[in-house]
């Protein structure tokens, strides 16, 4: 899978930008509930009060608290506050209005403000506490208390002080704020300020803000979107290439290895699967350990007593996770075998229409299609199936986490241990933890037949051609040219028991017309197939212009060559595109020349288009005769060195068959034609002829020399002509 990477390196600012943007995502999207707490516990629960420390005190409050304070306590606070007249207000320098200032500020103002509250307040606990202290101090139920601790001496004081802030810091911090909090907004209104006016502006403020970064989130998630996108299909794209470019290097060894429905379905359905999960990959497989890891550090942050709980939540997820993995994983690379099957089944029935229609085996086919659809449809309907069992998991984990964390939240809250905003905000961070493993366990779905895939076309990216360019290329001398030289040949087929051709010998100089005769899987197309190297000889060699062809560059060899095939192969497009396949730069004229040596010029100038008249795939437009004539018109437009010609003018009339070879004699007069043929009729007057009888050359000779010195071709012969028409020949 990682060798896919490779495949999209000329995008490789888009990925940085796209991890860029998902930090940045992550960043928004785990602020969010910090607000929400924030919202609930200030906003709603403090009026708006962030912590115990007062922007402005009045000096009798001042004064109140500095009892409570040590000498140390109480010059900090000094130095923090300016009197203007009755009323202290807060002065600080650093940033963020003095975040430092402020925390050392709230731990010194704490206890303090939450003593005061208790011997002044008309509270029942307060009550009580006041009672207490009363009876410490022997005082009368009238007495001020303030005034009287103002009074006593200084180490008595301080003794007092020390025993009942050492009971206040002993309750949790919580608790504590809270009071102190309390405090400041009761200073507030004795005050005279709109506490009202102060909570609705925080809650604003707060709103606002996290309105921005959702939106800041959301165009980031676009982004990362577009970018993934862009990313993956140039992944697509450079695939397609290469594979494309990788199969038409292939010889007859690897095509016969790679099935051209599996080739099809590795080019398409593959490449599809493994541009999509790349897509995927940027925008959740990418983004959920990010989002995890930010969201167990806020977890600590805002309270590690209840991290088992989301341990808990992950083993949970991880056992759905590999449940599936083991029970579905096998199933993925089954199931692009039977799509490979599927598309095997289609293209035979679509490709032999004709013959199943002439033969009636509709219901036949019908039925092979069916058993390869019904395969593909159960295996992935046992996917599905699997699959489907993994959301409703997926949520009652979520939920039963959700209804843990509240229990336990609730009983945290009620001791003073924690704030109900702390305890959404935990709810919420463990929402996004659970959704980044339940985006990787979504991804488990995808990622296993993407590998599968991507394994596919490794297997073809990674195949070793039989057929390449040597390491020591030669170039055939200029004085040279068109002679092909069989020395000794041999060849099997890949995986086959025993030789096609054995020690095959001839030459064939320029300007002559060497042909092949023999039965039906005689070795004859085998043989002239060697010449542009679809397949390696695996015995002797074969030499073009006095060079090895194996030595030689295969472009250049094969340029040298015009081949006709047995089977005519037309392209989509025009007349005029098919003609010019191997010469796009040729002349109007020689391509109209071409046209008329093939007999080829008169149905083409019936055509309203003329040259330009269309071409449908595989030629299914024109006659077999047609089709064939064209192919023989493309290989003279290109002018070789040598022509072969595999049985090419079997879809021919006798007339035409006649004409083309008289007007093909004149036109290759200066190269070297190869014609593998089934009718003596298209051989009598070649230079010379072999005849092939079970992979080996059993006669050499010209007609009236075989007649004479070849039994197989005398019985080829009289099985075709009458003995008036052998003995004019």
């Amino acid at each position: 899978m990682l060798k896919m990477f490779r495949y999209m390196k000329e995008r490789w600012y888009f990925i940085l930008a796209i991890i860029v943007l998902l930090f940045v995502q992550a960043f928004c999207d785990l602020s969010l509930p910090d607000y929400t707490s924030r919202i609930v516990n200030v906003g709603i629960q403090q009026s708006g009060i962030e912590d115990c420390v007062p922007d402005r005190i009045r000096e009798e409050s001042m004064d109140q608290l500095m009892l409570f304070m040590d000498s140390e306590d109480q010059k900090t606070v000094e130095d923090y506050y300016t009197p203007d007249g009755d009323i202290y207000t807060l002065d600080l320098s650093g940033g963020s209005k003095g975040s430092e200032e402020r925390d050392t500020l709230n731990d010194i103002f704490g206890v303090p403000m939450m003593a005061v509250s208790a011997l002044t307040g008309t509270e029942e606990t307060s009550l009580e506490a006041q009672a207490q202290l009363r009876d410490q101090l022997q005082l009368p139920e009238d007495a001020d208390l303030m005034s009287v601790i103002a009074q006593i001496p200084e180490e008595q004081r301080m003794e007092l002080i020390s025993s009942m802030t050492d009971q206040l810091s002993q309750m949790p911090d919580s608790i504590v704020t809270q009071s102190a909090i309390l405090y400041v907004q009761n200073e507030y209104s004795a005050q005279g300020r709109n506490l009202d006016a102060m909570q609705m502006q925080y809650i604003l403020i707060s709103g606002l803000k996290m309105l921005g970064l959702a939106l800041i989130g959301v165009i980031a998630a676009i982004a990362v979107t577009f970018f993934s996108a862009q990313v993956a299909a140039v992944l697509g794209r450079n695939l397609r290439n290469n594979i494309y470019r990788k199969v038409l290097t292939f010889s007859g060894t690897e095509l016969n290895h790679f099935s051209t429905a599996s080739l099809i379905t590795r080019s398409t359905n593959d490449i599809q699967q493994i541009q999509l999960m790349f897509a995927m990959i940027f925008r959740i497989v990418l983004y959920a350990p990010i989002l995890g890891i930010g969201g167990v550090i806020k977890v600590l942050q805002t309270d590690a007593s209840m991290t088992w709980i989301l341990g808990l939540a992950v083993a949970l997820i991880l056992v759905l996770v590999l449940f599936l993995l083991i029970v579905a994983m096998p199933k993925f690379t089954k199931l692009q075998s039977l799509i490979d099957r599927l598309n095997l089944v289609s293209r035979e029935i679509l490709t032999g229409l004709f013959v199943i229609r002439a033969f009636s085996t509709e219901k036949h086919e019908e039925e092979r299609f069916e058993d390869a659809n019904m395969a593909l449809t159960k295996t992935n309907l046992f996917v599905n199936r699997c699959m489907t069992i993994m959301m409703p998991t997926m949520m009652l984990i979520m939920n039963g986490i959700t209804l843990l964390i509240v229990y336990n939240g609730a009983y945290a809250v009620d001791s003073g241990t924690m704030q109900v905003g702390n305890m959404m905000a935990f709810i919420q961070y463990a929402m996004q933890i659970i959704m980044a493993f339940l985006m990787i366990t979504m991804m488990s779905v995808m990622i296993p037949r993407a590998m599968v895939s991507a394994k596919r076309i490794n297997e073809v990216m990674s195949t070793e051609t039989v057929i390449k360019n040597g390491e020591n290329i030669k170039r055939p001398h200029d004085n040279v040219k068109g002679e092909v030289v069989f020395d000794h040949v041999s060849f099997a087929y890949p995986g086959a028991d025993e030789d096609s051709l054995h020690d095959v010998t001839f030459t064939a100089h320029k300007g002559e017309t060497v042909a092949f005769i023999g039965s039906t899987g005689s070795g004859k197309s085998t043989l002239v197939n060697l010449i542009p190297r679809f397949f390696d000889v695996t015995e002797g060699k074969i030499t073009l212009d006095g060079v090895d062809i194996r030595e030689m560059d295969l472009k250049d060899l094969r340029n040298r060559i015009g081949y006709v095939p047995q089977k005519s192969i037309l392209f989509s497009g025009t007349i005029d595109s098919n003609l010019r396949y191997g010469c796009d730069d040729a002349p109007d004229d020689h391509i109209r020349h071409a046209a008329q040596i093939a007999q080829a010029w008169d149905f083409i100038s019936e055509k309203e288009d003329g040259l330009d008249s269309p071409i449908a795939q595989g030629g299914t437009n024109v006659s077999g005769g047609q089709k064939q004539r064209l192919s023989i018109a493309r290989a003279i437009a290109k002018n070789p060195e040598v022509y072969i010609f595999d049985d090419s003018f079997s879809a021919l009339d006798y007339k035409t068959d006649v004409v083309l070879r008289r007007a093909l004699k004149k036109e290759t007069k200066d190269a070297t034609t190869l014609i593998v043929a089934q009718r003596i009729s298209t051989i009598l007057h070649a230079d010379k002829i072999l005849v092939i009888d079970e992979g080996r050359v059993i006669g050499q000779g010209t007609h009236k020399e075989l007649l004479k010195s070849c039994e197989v071709y005398r019985q080829i012969a009289t099985s075709q002509l009458s003995e008036e028409e052998l003995a004019n020949e």
